[in-house]
């Protein structure tokens, strides 16, 4: 059958047979594999208390980014909370965690720091059941911890407004789903002529690709797509984040993966674009790992001086990428103080050096970190 026989790739006579260019995509494999070893290497040199720290930034971000591709907003604060308590990284008061935060969270660790046990049906129902724990995907009931039913029509991924939508993919139709996705974990468990870094993303495609549930079918995607990194890496641990780097390239993303899903079983291109968007994960984490040491030297330069919890808890803030300008109201606002409160605060620390007032100017005066160079 040829591609232009069908709509689908799942449709084409030899599915699933993935077939892509080994020689086109060896010089980037290179490339990723020199990106990983440059990672590591630095990791290597900072001791195990600032790897926990550079994991847990790591996993935060690829924990609300994951959730944000699918257009749901997490607090990121709960989030690290979360994800703190169950690695045992201390970060002081930890912020309220509800329901959803702590699926979201069980998920991630238990694809990554679980990456050598096999991926089964329950373990896949278990994180599907974790996304959803009250049943519900906002305000439609969903069938959760099983595969789709197809009950209301086709399992289809669509856009635009009620009358006038776009079909950009129709998933296989229920029926197939338990070969379907016996064939996947049989692959998914088994030895491989795949290289492990192509194999996470055939992965991350042939599970989209059957969207297997009612929704999260990306989420756990891409959590597969980690847990097969993770068994390339050789190590749990994570660094950087696949799903942070998707997100900030989300038109592509969706753009490369219908393009994809609507031609034939050779997926270079799609491969192309997975290590492509890999390596510049991998970059972006050098950036991740440089905001933990310089946290860790400004905690350090500061830890002699007798500071309240209103002005750690801004401090950090500010630490980890304050939105905006930092005033005094918004000081207020965030410590739940008073304008007066705040303003004491904020006179002390400049009195001690820790912060300085912005030379941005504006309507109202704005506060940023002193000099974290020296």
């Amino acid at each position: 059958m040829e591609s232009g026989d069908y709509t689908y790739i799942w449709q084409a006579g030899d599915w699933p047979s993935w077939h892509y260019d080994l020689a086109a995509l060896a010089g980037q494999m290179a490339e990723v594999s020199r990106a990983q070893g440059l990672l590591m290497g630095r990791l290597a040199d900072v001791g195990m208390a600032l790897r926990d720290q550079a994991s847990l930034a790591a996993l935060t971000e690829d924990v609300v980014k994951t959730s944000e591709i699918e257009g749901e907003q997490l607090s990121v604060a709960s989030v690290r909370s979360s994800i703190a308590r169950r690695l045992g990284v201390d970060i002081g008061a930890l912020a309220p965690v509800d329901r959803h935060v702590e699926g979201v969270v069980e998920m991630v660790l238990d694809a990554t720091a679980n990456c050598q046990a096999p991926v089964t049906r329950e373990r896949l129902f278990g994180w599907h059941a974790a996304l959803f724990p009250t049943g519900y995907s906002g305000l439609a009931r969903i069938k959760v911890g099983g595969w789709r039913d197809d009950t209301g029509g086709p399992m289809q991924v669509v856009s635009g407004p009620i009358g006038r939508q776009r079909v950009h993919f129709e998933a296989p139709p229920a029926n197939r789903l338990e070969a379907e996705t016996s064939r996947f974990l049989d692959w998914a468990n088994g030895a491989s002529n795949d290289p492990p870094l192509l194999k996470a993303g055939l992965g991350h495609l042939w599970l989209v690709t059957l969207h297997p549930f009612d929704d999260g079918n990306g989420r756990i995607a891409r959590a597969i797509g980690d847990l097969l990194l993770a068994r390339a890496d050789g190590s749990p641990q994570r660094f950087y984040s696949l799903s942070a780097q998707i997100q900030r390239e989300r038109k592509a993303y969706y753009d490369i993966l219908e393009r994809t899903q609507k031609r034939s079983m050779d997926v270079t291109e799609w491969l192309t674009w997975f290590l492509d968007t890999l390596h510049r994960a991998l970059e972006q984490a050098h950036h991740t790992l440089d905001a933990v040491l310089i946290k860790t030297r400004f905690w350090q330069r500061w830890a002699p001086t007798a500071l309240n919890e209103r002005q750690v808890k801004l401090l950090n803030r500010l630490l980890d990428g304050f939105d905006g300008k930092l005033t005094s109201s918004k000081w207020a606002a965030i410590a739940k103080c008073s304008p007066d409160t705040a303003l004491r605060d904020i006179t002390d620390l400049l009195a001690r050096g820790v912060l300085r007032k912005s030379d941005a100017g504006g309507r109202s005066t704005s506060y940023e970190l002193n000099d974290l160079s020296e």
